[in-house]
């Protein structure tokens, strides 16, 4: 009895403390009013993440339109516009009872046609959604407030999938019938979501007000949320001293600056709500390049790369290196083998003579052109860092700066690239996040952040498409252990790092990071406190 005693004090004691750490100051009373200044370091390419997982456009698209279901920390599901589920025991029918009494922006009734609609329009235009919904063979509406998705085969990361920001549901009456990549409503989106857009300044900011008629009546507590697009990473870190700037996500300063930043009492800094979106740093080759395409160059460079330099350097030791594509954060999948292709100039160089790359008069074996992506300034300094380690084994490396929407115009629909540092959200399982770099069904043209390499490799198809549907998890695991051994030894890209993300926020901004997927969720429960 004493014993029971002691469990039970013991688990309300874990309970207590449990709530104080995942939030903070949610033992005060939200206080109505305020406008919130979330700061981007990039521009949006689009205000939904319907046609592109553009980091700036995953910040903002779940503001407006919302999901089937939110997720706490551990990725449990929880309701948002579906109120609660049921999934078959053998895993093919997944049934979503609808919240009542949701209306559009424009005042449309919300129903489960909308929800079908959108299953059916993320599988042909999203980047990530043709992989994880491959086995929905249709949605079913039996009533307005019922969809149910049919599988053809179980999807055993399905009900992971149904995040505001991963799968948005938008209006079938403002897509149905449209060309979705160039629907003008990406840019002016209606939704259900807790706030309204109300316009957007090119170049400077982004305008939503909240939506009095949203159907959680408590909520949001903001007057206005602002969005503020702040490319200079300097300029970001003043922001945030001054007071500027009150909200910051995936560590939105320049990562030399975080530790001065720590020292200012106004800033708050937190490592929750990152955990949907494990992220992994890669170079990543166009296996149509004429120097790239063969393997032995791939090796070269691979040969060439100090992963543990470019966290120091690139990322300051904010971070994990890794080899893998699948991230350290997703640990039941990751494989945590060192690259087989370790730091050794001398076999790099052997590689490129072996390739008939020899060197000139100058040393120069061959030219060519990386790109970056320009989200980042760790991405830009790994970039650098690719630059002068390749030069020490005669390839000459131009870098080319370009805005986000040119970078991945030229990656992705141009395809005018030799190779790339990009980085990739693994989100919180491989068949969503990985599956779309490597799969050679998902080498689209036009659709940003797929297979860019244009990399074919029937195995890796088939352990792919197996782990899609592989209820046992101990063969899945395996499945992928063995994908990852192929793609690290045939060098579509080069993993590098996963960074450690840090949202940062002035003390006066509660509630900011509640959820799975933190500032990219809708941020409804963020309130200011009154200064």
């Amino acid at each position: 009895m004493l014993e029971t005693f002691r469990r039970s004090l013991l688990a309300l004691a874990l309970a207590l403390g449990a709530s104080l750490i995942g939030g903070g100051a949610q033992a005060a009373e939200p206080q109505k009013g305020g406008t919130l200044n979330l700061v981007l370091n990039y521009e949006p390419p689009a205000l939904i993440a319907l046609t592109t997982v553009a980091t700036p456009a995953l910040s903002v698209s779940a503001k407006v339109t919302e999901g089937l279901l939110s997720y706490d920390y551990e990725l449990n599901p929880q309701p948002q516009l579906a109120t609660s589920w049921e999934v078959s025991p053998d895993g093919t029918r997944y049934t979503f009872h609808l919240r009542p009494g949701v209306k559009w922006h424009d005042g449309q009734d919300f129903t489960s046609a909308d929800v079908a609609f959108s299953i059916e329009l993320l599988k042909k235009v999203h980047p990530r959604a043709s992989s994880t919904f491959a086995n929905v063979t249709k949605v079913e509406t039996p009533d307005p407030l019922t969809a149910v998705l049919v599988l053809s085969k179980p999807a055993p990361y399905l009900i992971k999938a149904f995040a505001a920001a991963e799968s948005p549901i938008v209006p079938k009456h403002i897509y149905d019938g449209t060309d979705a990549l160039t629907n003008p409503h990406n840019n002016a989106p209606i939704g259900t979501g807790p706030y309204v857009f109300d316009k957007w300044v090119r170049g400077s900011y982004i305008l939503y007000k909240r939506n009095p008629h949203y159907w959680d009546n408590n909520r949001p507590y903001l007057d206005q949320l602002v969005v503020k697009f702040i490319p200079d990473a300097a300029a970001r870190s003043v922001a945030f001293e001054t007071g500027d700037a009150d909200l910051g996500y995936r560590t939105p300063v320049a990562l030399n600056d975080v530790a001065r930043l720590k020292t200012l009492p106004q800033l708050g800094f937190e490592t929750k709500g990152n955990s949907y979106s494990y992220n992994v740093s890669s170079l990543q080759f166009n296996l149509d390049d004429p120097h790239f395409k063969d393997l032995r160059v791939r090796q070269a460079v691979a040969h060439a790369i100090n992963r543990n330099v470019i966290l120091q350097v690139a990322y300051f030791g904010l971070g994990q290196v890794t080899a893998s594509p699948i991230a350290p954060g997703i640990k039941a999948y990751h494989d945590p083998s060192p690259s087989p292709y370790d730091f050794d100039i001398k076999k790099a160089n052997a590689l490129l003579d072996q390739a008939g790359f020899a060197k000139g008069s100058d040393g120069t074996r061959f030219s060519v052109t990386l790109d970056y992506n320009p989200i980042s300034e760790d991405l830009r300094k790994t970039a650098e860092y690719t630059r002068s380690a390749l030069a020490k084994i005669g390839i000459k490396v131009t870098l080319r700066a370009q805005d986000l929407s040119s970078f991945v115009r030229r990656i992705y629909t141009d395809r005018d690239f030799s190779f790339t540092i990009n980085g990739h959200s693994n989100l919180y399982d491989p068949t969503v996040g990985v599956q779309r770099v490597y799969w050679s069904k998902n080498f689209r043209k036009g659709v940003p952040f797929s297979n860019a390499s244009d990399y074919h490799n029937p195995e890796v198809d088939r352990l792919l498409e197996a782990a899609q549907v592989e209820n046992d998890p101990q063969k899945r695991v395996e499945e992928f252990k063995a994908f990852q051994k192929i793609v690290e030894q045939e060098l579509p890209d080069i993993n590098l790092i996963s960074p450690q993300f840090i949202t940062i926020y002035n003390r006066k901004v509660h509630d900011h990071s509640v959820t799975a997927d933190g500032v990219e969720g809708n941020l409804s429960q963020v309130w200011l406190e009154k200064q």
